[in-house]
């Protein structure tokens, strides 16, 4: 393979790494491994998109989607990675000493440098006994706060409902 496309390739996945840092779960030295039934990459403009049943694992992080798209920031830093799929999925561990936060929905947008996750369109996102469930949320994994609203374009009765847990 040439050493320029490796190089691509390389960044393209490895900016992942972003999504674990901070976290005992999964370091940036962790491996990332990505299964496709397609890739195009585009140098240039900074994307690599995934299609076919895609899986993408780093340490206790997982991404599926039918599609998944990298967009990488001009420093070649990862900036965005989205999700697409009936049922788009992110599993996440920003604590080991918590439970994983899960989440669903048909687009889900992990912002990189916000530390930010959105889900858009028949979106769950569960943590523990707590259960979201909405038109958008929006996970904040540092500051542990969920927005959620239900004014996704297009879509029908998609209020907000949640269920929580008491503290034990």
């Amino acid at each position: 393979m040439n050493t320029r496309l490796y190089g691509c390739l390389a960044a393209a996945t490895l900016g992942l790494s972003v999504l674990g840092a901070g976290t005992a779960q999964a370091a940036p030295a962790d491996p990332v491994e990505v299964e496709a039934n397609q890739l195009d990459l585009d140098q240039r403009a900074g994307t690599a998109v995934y299609r076919g049943n895609v899986k993408i694992r780093q340490g206790e992080m997982r991404l599926r989607g039918a599609r998944v798209e990298i967009q990488r920031n001009d420093e070649g830093e990862l900036s965005r990675a989205t999700a697409f799929g009936e049922r788009a999925y992110l599993r996440h561990r920003p604590d080991p000493n918590k439970a994983p936060i899960e989440g669903n929905a048909r687009r889900i947008i992990y912002h990189v440098a916000d530390r930010r996750v959105e889900l858009i369109d028949q979106a769950e996102l569960d943590q523990g006994g707590d259960h979201f469930k909405g038109g958008r949320l929006e996970y904040f994994i540092d500051r542990e706060v969920v927005k959620a609203r239900s004014d996704v374009e297009g879509s029908d009765d998609q209020r907000i409902r949640m269920t929580l847990q008491p503290e034990e």
